[in-house]
């Protein structure tokens, strides 16, 4: 038990007990929510977005933040399909790293106007993220392709995305392992904490010696190549391909790491939970049509739930502030 304790924060924990009730309500209303294959449709569909949130935690950990992952994502699900439509034998695994490169460059673009050209990442991304959209729709026209069904694909393709080990679906399989990785690196990593410096302290992070440019740079490309990676995943596991795929989901994914304890000022939080959030609000999505709720709430859900983890950020940091100008005013009387 305390080893639990000490894994999971404050936040963390109460994401946990969130979850636990809602699936206890939902459950008590539809007991096949927690069913076996109930668990493991919940777990799929948890999975890309949580992809997307380890990389959206590296980037808002360094007070940045991505909006275009929807159109990135996007684009190298189509990607995926127009090379099966090229070689309908193409092996699976040059498909991931093909996603994943094509995500990489996308987060070097924005990484080099951000820590080179020091344009804020909230502009840049906003722009990218019609930008790439763009690329996309303008894609799928030039080639009369605006479609691409599981038919056009190899069967060794939807399989990597529709099968499981021991009953775990590959997708899971791989968030865990990214996750795994993330940790490791942000906890253990010289870099990786260098990060959590700059997020906290951009001036002082450069003053002793910290690459602060270099770190964000690299934290774009990374995240550029997990959200590829999400869009290889998707055409894999749904199998039909259009240019709005990914749309919207930079709301779903900011909300999940915000909501995951990641504070949006920079310098705190985990990609646990981060991945803990976005299981939470992917639950809360597919326990709303049990609960006799429309669908239509979804957004606002999101929505919701990222104003009231930003609200609560904001309190606890001010209650801080004012928890430590009273300690240095008894120090000084």
């Amino acid at each position: 038990m305390s080893r639990l304790r000490a894994l999971l924060s404050g936040r963390e924990l109460s994401i946990v007990v969130a979850l636990v009730a809602v699936v206890g309500v939902t459950t008590a209303t539809n007991p096949s929510f927690l069913s076996a294959q109930g668990i493991h449709d919940l777990f799929l569909n948890a999975s890309i977005i949580a992809l997307l949130a380890i990389g959206q935690t590296l980037l808002v950990i360094t007070r940045n933040i991505d909006l275009s992952v929807g159109s990135v994502m996007g684009l190298t699900a189509y990607m995926s399909g127009q090379m099966f439509i090229a070689d309908h034998d193409t092996p699976t695994i040059l498909v991931v790293l093909a996603g994943m490169a094509l995500g990489a460059a996308c987060g070097a673009f924005n990484g080099a106007l951000v820590a080179i050209a020091k344009v804020p990442a909230l502009v840049v991304t906003l722009g990218t993220l019609y930008v790439f959209r763009g690329i996309n729709y303008g894609w799928a026209s030039a080639t009369g392709v605006h479609q691409i069904n599981a038919d056009q694909m190899s069967q060794g393709f939807l399989a990597f995305g529709s099968g499981s080990i021991l009953g775990i679906p590959h997708l899971t399989l791989i968030a865990l392992a990214a996750l795994v990785i993330a940790a490791y690196a942000l906890h253990n990593w010289r870099s990786g904490r260098e990060l959590y410096a700059i997020g906290s302290n951009p001036q002082a992070a450069r003053l002793a010696g910290i690459p602060a440019g270099k770190r964000v740079f690299t934290a774009f490309v990374v995240s550029g190549a997990l959200v590829g990676l999400a869009g290889v995943l998707h055409a894999s596991y749904f199998g039909t391909i259009n240019a709005s795929v990914g749309t919207g989901r930079e709301l779903a994914v900011v909300a999940a790491v915000v909501v995951g304890g990641v504070a949006i000022f920079g310098g705190s939080g985990t990609v646990l939970g981060a991945v803990l959030g976005a299981l939470l609000l992917t639950t809360i999505t597919s326990a709303l049509p049990i609960l006799g709720v429309p669908a239509f709430w979804q957004r606002a859900v999101d929505g919701a739930a990222l104003l009231l983890a930003i609200s609560l950020d904001r309190a606890v940091m001010v209650r801080l502030a004012e928890r430590l100008r009273k300690e240095r005013s008894l120090r000084r009387a």
